[in-house]
């Protein structure tokens, strides 16, 4: 029986581990990476939509980022693309759970980040 290779290589040679700087790279930038976005330590692929997280699109601020305060806090400042959850309601933190679930049901998980997000 002869070896077969998989229809896909792996998402990065990261083994799933990123870091968030090792995260960034993946930012749509790179037409021949793919596009991830973390939320709440746990790597999206969102490649399957350019038109919402490619370069200069609406969500582009979340590529290569957990922007897991952002997404609770129905934010696409900048400044607000961050994994740090310090200080948000519990509104706010149901937000991000709700976006957390959508994107597990749309998306594939390539990995985690190592030295994830402070919750």
């Amino acid at each position: 029986m002869a070896f077969k290779l998989p229809d896909k290589p792996p998402a990065s040679p990261l083994d799933g581990k990123f870091t968030l700087e090792e995260l960034a790279q993946f930012n749509g930038s790179d037409a021949s990476k793919p596009i991830y976005v973390a939320i709440k330590g746990t790597v999206f692929d969102v490649s399957s939509k350019p038109e919402m997280y490619g370069p200069g699109k609406s969500y582009n601020v979340f590529a290569g980022k957990d922007g897991s305060r952002g997404l609770g806090k129905s934010s696409t400042k900048p400044e607000d693309a961050i994994a740090d959850t310090t200080g948000m309601t519990a509104s706010e933190l149901k937000v991000l759970d709700d976006w957390f679930a959508f994107f597990e049901k749309r998306y594939q998980i390539v990995g985690h980040v190592v030295n994830g997000p402070k919750l």
